[in-house]
């Protein structure tokens, strides 16, 4: 299969499209065309374990280039390294709403679900296109991607992965993670900023000829372990049709029903997923898109003009703290018409005014496929206060988030309704993003009213409250020294001068922990 740049111009396999991360014109790479899974397909899912399931999904994109066995191969390494017997399990929580866990891989974030693999595919990709190059991960990163980068491509043969993140603009459990990271091909570094100029920067740095040359010399080239790269994207539409499947093992629907999902978003990369899923046939009514106090999102799909020139708030959900959304260019670009120049001058157009404006044709495609909502932050502790109050269920607060926007949507539908048979009964999966102690602080606060300065002690009371037990990869970032304590400003060339005296082999010692 081959893939195109949303803003025209590159033709690439999958591989290439994997090895180059973002391409040369600024654009994000999107499959030529959207492979089919068939009723029959599905079926035979139902079968499957969930790395067959995957590594069956991943096929369909680049089976044909990297091997099918691999892929299955990949799929068994990568998710054999989650809690439990299943990465992504699906909870009842009443008779139509379930909710998706996707953080019981090695850093308690969704981004284990791609990112455990994402090595895999690059290691392979670099096989089939030949490169020999060091490949550089460069990411940004608004918490959860940068961790889970770091400890996927940790000591990896080949590679080197360097993350920036928005200096007090992570919460402190995502911060020490990132911090305390071991490996001897990694790089962790704040910058003075929000998320949005951190992936800016990184933009900008993959952009930069003259950025890009001097890592040349060094035999080194850059690669993207954000979703900007469609190796990130591919393995996230994999849980969009095993949680349906498992709805259907469990006989809760039947095949052909369609479901709605609900997406705590910032980048828009996982509801992207989602989307690419319904693109492929799976039966999808709506996609939720939820968004915090930074509602830019929600603001685009009410009124179809994506604007940020507005106030960057920090919120309790600090994952979805985004103003520009770099998926949203892919959704863009197929609602168009596959437009690359429109496409091009609409990011051009958000680069320079700071807006750009989709057609009314173009936002009824988006009301029919989508429904977004946002939550501020009392909406947030009042959804995850209800959900534990009447289900026992703990959420981190990104999920929180999600579940406010679930229940505006079902008040939506259910306006005027007042006998409750009347009542909407689509079933509905909420993704949760992230294990509840990242948060501990925050979530003890919705569920008890309880504030806690200690994330630690925040930790121990959310355990006695819900016997949720604690991941012990959390509990042990209390005892480990900090390894990374580098700060730099929000400057281009700044940031650039860190990467290129990493590429050139600097590493960061790791402390002694006795002391």
């Amino acid at each position: 299969m081959y893939f195109i740049s949303t803003r025209g111009g590159e033709k690439v396999t999958g591989a290439q499209a994997i090895v180059q991360g973002l391409a040369s014109d600024g654009g994000l790479y999107v499959p030529e065309t959207f492979p089919k899974i068939s009723v029959e397909e599905l079926e035979k899912m139902a079968e499957m374990s969930y790395p067959e399931r995957a590594a069956f999904v991943l096929g369909k994109y680049l089976g044909e280039e990297l091997g099918e066995e691999y892929l299955k191969e990949s799929c068994e390494k990568a998710y054999s390294t989650f809690t439990g017997g299943d990465p992504a399990p699906l909870v009842k929580i009443d008779g139509k709403l379930f909710i998706l866990e996707l953080y019981h891989g090695p850093t308690c974030a969704f981004k284990d679900m791609a990112l455990t693999l994402l090595p895999y595919l690059l290691k392979k990709s670099l096989e089939v296109t030949g490169v020999k190059d060091e490949v550089l991960i460069l990411a940004a990163t608004s918490g959860d991607t940068g961790k889970a980068a770091l400890e996927g491509f940790r000591d990896v043969e080949g590679t080197k992965v360097a993350v920036f993140y928005p200096d007090e603009g992570v919460a402190k459990m995502q911060r020490l993670q990132m911090c305390i990271q071991d490996g001897n091909n990694v790089f962790v570094a704040a910058v003075k900023g929000n998320f949005d100029d951190c992936q800016r920067a990184v933009k900008r740095m993959f952009a930069s000829e003259k950025f890009n040359a001097e890592l040349a010399k060094k035999g080194v080239r850059l690669s993207s372990a954000n979703s900007i790269n469609f190796g990130r994207l591919a393995p996230q539409i994999a849980y969009y049709f095993s949680a349906y499947i498992d709805l259907i093992t469990s006989r809760q629907i039947e095949m052909g029903d369609k479901i709605d999902f609900v997406v705590p978003t910032g980048n828009f990369g996982d509801i992207l997923a989602g989307w690419y899923a319904k693109q492929m046939g799976l039966p999808v009514r709506k996609l939720i898109c939820a968004s915090n106090r930074n509602k830019v999102l929600a603001d685009f799909f009410a009124k179809g003009v994506y604007d940020v020139k507005r106030n960057f708030f920090r919120t309790m959900s600090p994952s979805m703290d985004i103003l520009i959304s770099s998926n949203l260019e892919r959704l863009l670009f197929e609602i168009s018409g596959r437009d690359a120049k429109l496409t091009a001058e609409r990011m051009k157009n958000l680069a320079e005014k700071k807006e750009y404006s989709i057609t009314q044709k173009e936002k009824e495609i988006l009301d029919e496929e989508f429904f977004s909502a946002f939550a501020s932050e009392d909406d947030t502790i009042e959804a995850m206060y209800e959900i534990f109050d009447e289900y026992g269920y703990a959420m981190d607060t990104h999920t929180g988030v999600a579940l406010s926007a679930y229940m505006q949507y079902q008040e939506l539908l259910n306006k005027g309704k007042d006998d409750e048979k009347d009542w909407d009964k689509t079933h509905t999966v909420v993704l949760a993003t992230a294990n509840p102690y990242k948060f501990p602080q925050d979530v003890l606060y919705a569920l008890t009213g309880n504030d806690v300065k200690d994330s630690f002690k925040g930790i121990k009371r959310l355990n006695l409250l819900t016997a949720m037990k604690p991941p012990k990869c959390l509990l042990d970032l209390r005892y480990r020294p900090i390894r990374f304590k580098t700060v730099v400003e929000n400057n281009l060339e700044m940031m650039a001068a860190e990467i290129l005296k990493f590429a050139d082999g600097y590493v960061v010692p790791v402390p002694d922990a006795k002391k």
